[in-house]
């Protein structure tokens, strides 16, 4: 079983304005699917404040896979890819690129998506969108495939070829 870290990015929701259901919807899908949700924070949209909570979880090995929510589009207060992008020590942009793929085929809006995705350490780092509907259809696209992605940068296999 895998660990997942949620991460929600609003300043609403940090403030107490807002109720956080894109991270419920993140745990829901998660769980249904085999992940154990070991951590989850509600932070402002805050560079520093999100690099800082997803250095601690990669650097002390504290999830497999952290799934953030928010702070992906074109407001000023939008610093998600960033903070990821700064802590990454690799890229992994197909994950990005396939919610896209997906998203694009229910709305031209999606390539408006900054979504990133990133590896740090052995832990896994996935940008969702902030809508619970968003989170929905991105997070059920990609899903089942992270866990083959897991597999290999956590070292429990090391075969990609299929069968």
């Amino acid at each position: 079983m895998f660990r997942v870290a949620i991460i929600t990015l609003s300043d609403k929701g940090y403030a107490g304005e807002r109720e956080d259901k894109s991270g419920e919807v993140i745990r829901e899908i998660a769980e249904q699917n085999g992940y154990e949700a070991v951590s989850y924070a509600l932070l402002p949209d805050d560079r520093v404040m999100l690099a800082d909570e997803l250095r601690r979880l990669c650097d002390n090995d504290l999830a497999d896979l952290i799934l953030t929510t928010g702070g992906t589009g074109f407001s000023p207060r939008d610093i998600t890819p960033e903070a990821t992008l700064d802590v990454a020590q690799k890229l992994v942009p197909g994950i990005p690129e396939a919610m896209r793929y997906s998203s694009l085929r229910i709305t031209k809006r999606a390539m408006l998506s900054r979504s990133a995705a990133a590896i740090r350490e052995k832990t896994l780092i996935v940008n969702l969108p902030g809508s619970p509907k968003a989170v929905r259809e991105n997070l059920e696209y990609i899903i089942t495939e992270l866990h083959h992605g897991l597999e290999i940068l956590r070292g429990k296999t090391g075969e990609c070829a299929r069968q």
